[in-house]
């Protein structure tokens, strides 16, 4: 059968199984190791047949759960690096040269935005920000040496839907990659690959992993992709540890358990709070009054736990004084793992101003009761209007 006419949770659990190698063990040991002996000189000359020649070239642990994304994502290869934003950057690498040029969406995550302007403007490629509702309309911004295009939906922050099969059919026809951060739906619910994306990223440091424990991110290609990938990320000398790893595969393993819980009470905050008088709109792509839920509902097949509020104007000391008090959600950065969080959104556009009405708040919600969430919430509400 081939993986992907088995459901999502079927290959969560038992893809990357090494069972028969390791006396039967459901789960995959970890291996910490730098050296690893070869029996013979032939075998040691011989890197093409060794299984496993170095420690960061790949054991077993990594290889379990490189195995497990990549039957997940559909993919013929994926590799783990040491961080969400490390996935992001070797997959621009693994694409782009000096004198290149890419597409990167203006809803971008902040640190891939500073990595553009940045590192890769430095090394002589060039990025133009598009508006994340362009779809096909893209091709205008095409040169003739644009090499990828960079997507993220939901956007970060503010949580557009992009039109990704017209974008993917246009940047295809230009022989473009199209490369996607897809860490809020997963392959989970939205399968990057099968639309049209070329390399498909995930923060594992969010879902994947599950319990904010873990750093680690993954890219996962397609066949003409998959070597490219494999040999940047070896000749970069980029290595996940067997720990990371096995946390992280541990975590996949109740995936889309714990997805459709945060799913659940994600929708349930987001409906609680769209009658509340202090807010002006919610941003989750699951609302039908969503401008994006026509595009999720035709691609996706579920939500997780992050959306955005916008509140009504307020001044910083209300802003504060809901914020200070908040028992079961937590200010911190990152989202994923098994507790609510907010944090007020810093997002920066430049191609098209986000009209905001007051502040923006990201909020994802995690896997408590949500009538303790939504009371932690009103009696935020309280001290805003107290305040």
């Amino acid at each position: 059968m081939n993986s992907r006419s088995k459901k999502p949770e079927t290959i969560a659990v038992g893809a990357g199984r090494m069972s028969a190698e390791h006396f039967g063990t459901v789960n995959t040991p970890v291996y910490r190791t730098s050296t690893i002996l070869h029996p013979t000189l032939a075998s040691l000359r011989n890197e093409e047949a060794a299984r496993y020649q170095y420690g960061c070239l790949g054991t077993p642990t990594t290889e379990s759960f490189e195995n497990a994304v990549a039957e997940i994502e559909g993919a013929a290869r994926t590799v783990s690096v040491p961080t969400g934003l490390n996935a992001i950057t070797t997959a621009i690498l693994t694409v782009v040269a000096a004198g290149d040029h890419i597409l990167m969406v203006d809803s971008v995550y902040g640190p891939t935005r500073r990595f553009c302007n940045g590192a890769l403007k430095r090394m002589g490629v060039e990025t133009t920000y598009y508006d994340p509702l362009i779809g096909a309309g893209i091709e205008a911004l095409f040169k003739p040496n644009t090499k990828l295009v960079f997507c993220e939906s939901p956007g970060s922050l503010t949580f557009e839907v992009q039109d990704i099969p017209a974008i993917a059919e246009v940047a295809h026809k230009h022989g473009a990659a199209v490369l996607m951060d897809n860490t809020w739906a997963t392959p989970v619910y939205f399968n990057a690959l099968k639309h049209g994306v070329d390399l498909s990223i995930q923060a594992a440091t969010k879902y994947i992993g599950g319990h904010s424990d873990v750093m680690l991110g993954t890219v996962s290609a397609n066949e003409t992709y998959a070597k490219r990938l494999e040999t940047f990320v070896h000749d970069m000398g980029l290595y996940a540890s067997g720990d990371d790893c096995f946390l992280a595969l541990r975590g996949l393993r109740t995936l889309p358990v714990r997805l459709a819980r945060h799913w659940g009470n994600g929708l349930k905050l987001a409906r609680w709070l769209m009658e509340r008088p202090e807010v002006s709109r919610i941003l989750h792509p699951a609302i039908e009054t969503d401008p994006g839920n026509k595009i999720w509902r035709r691609d996706f097949t579920g939500a997780c736990g992050l959306f955005g509020v916008v509140l009504k104007p307020i001044s910083e000391a209300k802003l504060t004084a809901f914020m200070n008090g908040l028992k079961h959600f937590g200010m911190g950065y990152s989202w994923g793992g098994f507790e609510s969080l907010i944090i007020p959104a810093n997002y920066v556009r430049t191609v098209k101003t986000f009209q905001a009405e007051g502040p923006v708040l990201r909020i994802h919600a995690g896997l408590e009761d949500t009538g303790d969430l939504i009371a932690d919430l009103e009696a935020g509400f309280d001290r805003m209007e107290a305040a």
